[in-house]
C-alpha cells in the first residue's frame, strides 16, 4: 500500500443531531494518504452518519472536517465530490432504470472531459461491467451492482473513497471479490474509509480502525491491535 504518513482527512470533534437525537458526539478521526481505515460498530453506532457528514449530506452542529489541508465543513455535497471524496452508499445505490454506462457517466458528471478514458479504466478493472455496459443496472446481480457503485465512484477522480457496508446481502464468495477489489484500489493509491459489519474481514483488510458506540469513538488503534483486543473479540468476533 502506498502510504505517505500525510493526513488526507481529519475529522475534529464532530457533533451532529437529527432533530433532538444526537447522532455524533465529539467524533474525531483521521485517514492518512494511501490508508484503509475501518469504522466498526453495531447498527446505529454512527458509522453512516460520519460518512454522510463528511460528504455534506448532514450539517454538523460543531466540529471541523479538513480534507487535503482545506476545511470542507458543511460545504455542499457537489463541492465535496469535486474536492476528491466520493461515497459508495450502503445498498449499492445504483440507478436501477438506467444502463451500466449511464450510471458510470453520472459519476463523472462534473468532469466529462476525460470520461472516455475513465470509462476504459473502470472496464479494465471490472470486465463484467464492460460486457454489460448497455444492460439496465437493475437487472445486475447484487455483486455486480456493488462493483458498478464502486466503479461509478472511480469515475469522479476521487482521492478518497468512502464505502458504507459493502458486504450486506452478498454471498461470501462475492464479499471476498469486493474486498479484493478494495485492496487492489488501495494498492493503486486510493485512501479508503470503510464501514463494515464483518469486523474480522474488515480489520484484516484495513491499516487502522475506530470503534463506535452510540455516536462516540470508544476505541481506536491499528487493525492488528484491535483484532487482538479482548473486548473487540467478545463484542464482535464471538471469542
Amino acid at each position: 500500500m502506498n502510504k505517505s504518513g500525510e493526513t488526507i482527512l481529519s475529522v475534529e470533534n464532530l457533533f451532529v443531531s437529527y432533530g433532538h437525537v444526537e447522532a455524533l458526539k465529539g467524533v474525531s478521526l483521521e485517514v492518512k494518504r494511501g490508508e484503509i481505515v475501518v469504522l466498526v460498530g453495531s447498527n446505529g453506532a454512527g458509522k453512516t452518519s460520519i460518512m454522510e457528514t463528511i460528504l455534506g449530506v448532514n450539517q454538523t452542529r460543531k466540529g471541523r472536517i479538513i480534507f487535503e489541508g482545506r476545511e470542507i465543513t458543511n460545504l455542499s455535497s457537489d463541492k465535496i465530490v469535486r474536492s476528491g471524496i466520493f461515497l459508495v452508499p450502503e445498498g449499492r445505490g445504483v440507478f436501477s432504470s438506467m444502463s451500466v454506462l449511464d450510471n458510470l457517466l453520472l459519476g463523472a458528471h462534473h468532469n466529462l472531459k476525460n470520461a472516455k478514458e475513465k470509462t476504459a479504466y473502470v472496464y479494465e478493472l471490472f470486465p463484467v461491467l464492460g460486457q454489460r455496459r448497455n444492460q439496465i443496472a437493475g437487472t445486475l446481480s447484487g455483486g455486480e451492482r456493488q462493483m458498478l457503485s464502486i466503479a461509478r465512484a472511480l469515475m469522479s477522480n476521487p482521492k478518497m473513497i468512502m464505502v458504507d457496508e459493502p458486504s450486506i446481502g452478498l454471498a461470501p464468495k462475492i464479499v471476498n471479490d469486493i474486498f479484493k477489489i478494495l485492496q487492489n484500489l488501495n494498492k493503486e493509491g486510493y485512501a479508503i474509509l470503510l464501514s463494515e459489519q464483518n469486523v474480522y474481514k474488515a480489520l484484516k483488510l484495513a491499516d487502522r480502525g475506530y470503534v463506535l458506540e452510540t455516536g462516540s469513538v470508544v476505541l481506536d488503534g491499528t487493525s492488528e491491535g484491535l483484532l487482538h483486543n479482548t473486548d473487540i473479540r467478545k463484542a464482535y468476533l464471538g471469542a
